[in-house]
């Protein structure tokens, strides 16, 4: 029997999202900066507020590399960089970077967060929206650890890429039987997807800032906001001076 409730709820828990996102974004974002990763799904800025577009090839190069979003309109690239460095980005240059659902894709998330905030001026802000494990494919997977980004960060991320391309294909694709594993994992390896190399749940990713925070050497940064949004928390730090 159709549960109406239940198919309601599935249709209208993306518009929410998109609200809940909007309303975060109206409260922090002001002057210019950066979106990272944007593609078909640009964030609609507050009035007043210039954004520049930030993803790993120009716009053209993006459409081959993703051939499902040939038909659908992608944002123009402005600054083609590598959005884990943002090499191309001066120092303390933005009022602001943004990036949905970006992070769990980064290999060496402590690195690529103290760029984020190394890009913003003090007072500046970055703005994440990232899925909570526990609503995802990821939901069967064992959480990040503080420690494993952390050694992936001093030790370099290489180190465990093989594990995360396996725990994906078992884990989140439920593949099964060795040879079929290996067989999925030697493909998207070979493809170098870009698969949720981490995941979180709320406890945890809330973990790894509070660490991060008090991290010897590291930009020093508050806690401006942190909320539930549906499938996936949005967090707003704010650079200090």
């Amino acid at each position: 029997m159709l549960d109406l409730r239940r198919l309601a709820k599935k249709l209208v828990t993306p518009f929410r999202q998109y609200l809940g996102r909007l309303t975060v974004i109206d409260r922090h974002l002001r002057g210019s900066g950066l979106e990272i990763g944007a593609l078909q799904d640009p964030m609609p800025m507050p009035k007043g507020v210039k954004v520049r577009y930030v993803d790993i090839a120009p716009t053209e190069a993006l459409r081959r590399m993703y051939p499902r979003k040939a038909r659908r309109h992608l944002v123009p690239v402005d600054v083609v960089d590598d959005g884990e460095k943002l090499g191309t980005i001066a120092d303390g240059s933005q009022d602001f970077v943004a990036a949905n659902h970006f992070f769990e894709h980064c290999e060496d998330p402590v690195g690529t967060l103290r760029n984020l905030l190394r890009v913003v001026r003090p007072g500046g802000v970055v703005y994440l929206s990232v899925p909570d494990m526990r609503h995802t494919f990821d939901r069967e997977r064992t959480p990040t650890s503080v420690e494993h980004v952390l050694r992936d960060h001093e030790q370099g991320p290489a180190g465990s890429r093989h594990e995360h391309y396996v725990e994906v294909v078992r884990d989140a694709m439920k593949v099964e039987g060795e040879a079929a594993i290996a067989t999925a994992v030697a493909d998207l390896e070979t493809k170098d997807f870009r698969i949720h190399f981490h995941c979180w749940s709320q406890t945890g990713f809330l973990q790894l800032l509070t660490t991060l925070q008090t991290r010897s050497g590291y930009p020093r940064f508050e806690l401006a906001e942190f909320v539930a949004n549906e499938r996936e928390m949005v967090v707003v730090l704010r650079r200090l001076g």
